[in-house]
């Protein structure tokens, strides 16, 4: 998860806003509508205005102790100001020179013309410098143990699971799988469905699809990474759990501010990591939990 970052002053030219002056527009219903109210103005500064100071490219892979599942994962940050903005992708979709494209464009460029994974970036990017998850007010802090990658992620994935309330044997449809999320939702009682585009088992052999039809259809909650913000699948999910009146959570490094914003619009609760992420440290951090305000609809 995260560490608190250090947001910038409100005065600073490069802040979007800040708590005290932020802007309420509208629930968004897609991902495009968010960009497009961004772009206009409606959480803040025109990004116009805005650059984005760095750009990095992240590749790493991560095996835990006792499993035979090895985790690749690809990321792009966009900063701008104190905050970073987070997007995974899968292999190949973009390559390290995007560092040396993005690294001071103007946000507006990316948010319009850049690959989905850096617009996904630059967007949480701008969302988390407008409201930093360790300054916001319907956040509640879950501090994670320092220790080993096991120990953090079975504490990261508990937490995940805390937001569920469910009955003994509901079916609880995972779209992105690892292994101790499936744990922590079997240790509250639920009966995970699972579906992965990259894995096909569990390490208890538990079979994982790679398409989400029969998951949004049969699922009584639904459980799904923000790696759907950066696929394209995330409005699909999105619309299904609407339909169907079904809870969706949301456990998200990336785009964490960026699903924090359907909050009440599709999304009834968030375990949002923002950078640097649980995986990269073995010192205590932090993520933080939302849930929708009371009596917000879908």
């Amino acid at each position: 998860m995260t560490a608190p970052t250090s947001p910038t002053s409100p005065t600073s030219p490069t802040s979007p806003t800040s708590p005290a002056n932020a802007v309420s527009p509208a629930r968004p219903r897609t991902v495009d509508g968010l960009l497009s109210d961004v772009l206009a103005g409606a959480y803040g500064p025109d990004p116009a205005g805005l650059t984005a100071t760095s750009a990095f490219w992240i590749h790493h892979g991560t095996r835990l102790a006792g499993g035979d599942t090895t985790y690749l994962n690809q990321y792009v940050l966009i900063r701008l100001g104190g905050s970073f903005g987070a997007c995974a992708f899968e292999a190949g979709e973009i390559d390290p020179a995007v560092c040396r494209e993005a690294s001071g464009a103007p946000l507006d460029v990316l948010l319009r013309e850049a690959p989905r994974p850096v617009r996904i970036a630059a967007l949480d990017a701008y969302l988390t410098e407008a409201d930093p998850h360790s300054r916001a007010a319907r956040a509640e802090p879950v501090p994670l143990p320092a220790g080993t990658p096991e120990t953090r992620a079975k504490a990261r994935d508990a937490a995940v699971a805390g937001l569920l309330d469910i009955a003994p044997g509901a079916r609880v449809g995972l779209i992105g799988v690892v292994n101790p999320l499936v744990a922590a939702v079997r240790e509250r009682g639920g009966s995970p469905l699972l579906c992965d585009f990259n894995l096909r088992t569990t390490q208890w052999g538990d079979p994982v699809s790679d398409s989400a039809e029969t998951v949004l259809a049969d699922s009584d909650v639904v459980i799904a990474t923000g790696m759907t913000l950066g696929n394209g699948t995330f409005d699909t999910v999105l619309a299904r759990c609407r339909r169907r009146a079904v809870p969706l959570i949301v456990y998200a490094q990336t785009g964490s501010a960026v699903a924090r914003a359907f909050l009440g619009s599709g999304v009834t609760a968030l375990s949002a990591e923002p950078f640097p992420f649980s995986q990269f440290s073995a010192e205590p951090t932090t993520l933080y939990r939302y849930r929708a305000p009371a009596g917000t609809g879908a």
